[in-house]
């Protein structure tokens, strides 16, 4: 029987003590706040300094915007004091461990944040506080916390962040509340895809102000981000390599291609477009220059440089030598010199060529004319040379040609053939200025009347001498001679009239008149059939085709020292080509290295972003 009681028994005990605590709480609820005021700070003697122990529990930084440099975080405040007014007896209040009030039924420390930018400023949400027996009161208000920071954009994108959360009592000084600080708690941090968290250290300050002899504490918990820099990286840092890298081309780019120019402009403008991309995130802050744009405007630098380069490149490649002569330092220095230290050779050279000096600037010959203009390889022929030797040859013609004398009757001239209409010499080829290759002979059209009247003269005095009359002086025959053709310069070859030698035995009379009469009248035809070069006229053509020689000479020389000043003015812009090659692609390099790696935490990015 009592077996089957005692469960029942311990059950309604249970239930008598349950139905008890309920009375219990709201009795000790309503002798706590008979008398308590929330203005009145909680403690047993007024003199008494209230301790506040606080504390920073982060839990995701949303966002830092440097351009309003404002960082975003999602925060619990933690606070901690002990309240004279709300302490019971455990004992006379059983089963009331704690209890939990409003923020305004009970006292809570005004403490915010100092430096909020919020537009309500405080922005914690009020959550009930936290009562024990003891009067031990914790208030845990979580909130999005909107601070001011001040962005150092100066290592962008390399740069570490640290900015301030500031929190005090706004009323309160140092002498009524105490604030002590507690480490700050990051064990439940969410990542951020743009900032690493490093550390979230704090430190309690006091400060003293003019108006008051009271300090004023405060705890600043500070936290300490780093930027992961792969986004940038990709986005600004390799577009910019590369483009600076692309100003490079410019010097290798042919100053023929007539491109040089509108490659730097276009490098240049696509830096200029990653310029204002930096400056949009960027502050509009004088205090310091970011890295990004240190580089971008020493790039921006190197490639107006290029530009101006490419324009003296440009201006040196299609100088003529109507504009000027090349200064002799220009030559020197880049001609000798800068060729030398860059180990270039002008085209042709150094190919071991065994012609001699005045041969090998002949080697190529540009031949211009009003219609075309035809650049030739002929091969190199002396023409000092050619012409002593045609100087040599007027003097020796000069001293071995014989002058006829109408006294000797066997004396004879040098006599050539003329060619005959009937059998043309195959060497005789008709010049375009209507000459024949040797000047001074006469045509077989100009020998047709000399030959007319020959034959009519030597006809009549045949048939008078037969009917026994003798040939006469009187009726020796004249040889008509025709001037020669003018010359393509427009002088004309005088020639002086000579005669032939007649034999006396001929001219007179007696019975042997008839065959001398027919003698003569053969040696006239012989003569009318033969040409006779004279001296006069050989020297004066002679001296028309050497003029005409050293015009021509002349001609190439002159061609020749403007293609090799032309050459000249273009060997000199690829030398300055080279030579901007080179020392734009060092200074390319040293500005990229100094730049980067002078920020303090390169290498660290470089090790957790990259690798």
């Amino acid at each position: 029987m009592w077996q089957a009681v005692a469960p029942w028994l311990l059950i309604l005990t249970v239930l008598v003590q349950v139905s008890e605590q309920g009375p219990h709480q709201r009795y000790l609820l309503r002798e706590l706040l008979r008398d308590y005021n929330p203005m009145e700070r909680p403690v047993a003697n007024d003199s008494q300094t209230l301790t506040v122990r606080l504390s920073f529990t982060l839990v995701q930084v949303m966002d830092v915007d440097e351009k309003s440099q404002v960082l975003t975080t999602n925060a619990w405040l933690q606070m901690q004091w002990y309240d004279h007014y709300l302490q019971w007896n455990q004992s006379e209040y059983p089963g009331v461990k704690n209890l939990r009030f409003t923020p305004d039924q009970v006292w809570t420390p005004d403490i915010l944040l100092y430096n909020s930018a919020h537009d309500k400023f405080d922005a914690t949400f009020k959550t009930n506080v936290l009562v024990n027996s003891s009067g031990f009161c914790e208030y845990l208000p979580p909130g999005i916390f909107i601070s001011t920071c001040n962005v150092d954009v100066r290592w962008f994108p390399f740069d570490i962040q640290r900015c301030e959360l500031k929190f005090g009592s706004w009323t309160f000084d140092g002498w009524l509340l105490d604030i002590q600080m507690k480490e700050a708690d990051v064990s439940g941090f969410i990542p951020n895809g743009e900032w690493d968290l490093l550390e979230v250290p704090g430190g309690r300050n006091e400060v003293f102000y003019d108006c008051c002899a009271e300090p004023y504490p405060d705890v600043t918990f500070v936290v300490t981000l780093r930027r992961r820099t792969l986004y940038y990286a990709l986005n600004l840092l390799i577009p910019c390599v590369l483009l600076s890298s692309m100003t490079l081309l410019v010097f290798l780019l042919p100053a023929s291609s007539g491109e040089k120019i509108s490659l730097g402009i276009t490098v240049l403008l696509s830096l200029t477009v990653f310029m204002l991309m930096v400056a949009e995130i960027m502050p509009a802050t004088s205090d310091s220059v970011p890295l990004i744009g240190q580089y971008f405007a020493s790039t921006m630098v190197i490639v107006g440089m290029s530009v101006v380069a490419t324009v003296i490149v440009l201006q040196f490649h299609h100088h003529t030598p109507d504009t000027g002569q090349m200064p002799y330092w220009v030559r020197l220095v880049l001609l000798q010199w800068v060729p030398w230290f860059l180990r270039m050779k002008r085209p042709g050279e150094g190919t071991g060529s065994t012609l001699p000096h005045s041969q090998a600037d002949c080697q190529s010959k540009t031949l211009s004319s009003p219609t075309t203009t035809t650049t030739t390889a002929t091969t190199p022929t002396p023409a000092p040379s050619i012409l002593t030797s045609l100087q040599t040859s007027l003097a020796q013609c000069n001293h071995t040609l014989p002058q006829p004398t109408p006294n000797c009757p066997n004396s004879q001239s040098v006599i050539l053939a003329a060619p005959s209409p009937r059998d043309p010499s195959p060497n005789l080829h008709p010049q375009p200025n209507g000459h024949l290759p040797y000047m001074g002979f006469q045509s077989p059209a100009e020998l047709e009347p000399t030959q007319r009247r020959r034959t009519t003269s030597y006809g009549r005095g045949g048939g008078e001498g037969a009917g026994g009359r003798a040939y006469s002086s009187s009726d020796t025959p004249t040889h008509h001679h025709t001037p020669l053709p003018p010359t393509r310069f427009g002088s004309t070859s005088e020639q002086s009239p000579v005669s032939p030698d007649v034999d006396p035995s001929t001219s007179s009379s007696g019975p042997n008149g008839v065959e001398g009469g027919v003698g003569a009248g053969r040696v006239g035809a012989m003569q009318a059939h033969s040409g006779v070069i004279l001296p006069g006229a050989v020297n004066t053509q002679l001296q028309a085709l050497l003029v005409e020689v050293q015009f021509l000479v002349e001609r190439l020389r002159e061609q020749d020292r403007q293609l090799s000043m032309a050459e000249q003015w273009q060997f000199a812009a690829a030398v300055i080509d080279r030579l901007c090659l080179v020392g734009f692609s060092v200074f390319n390099i040293i500005c990229t290295f100094a730049i980067l790696m002078a920020a303090p935490n390169f290498g660290e990015a470089v090790s957790k972003d990259f690798l």
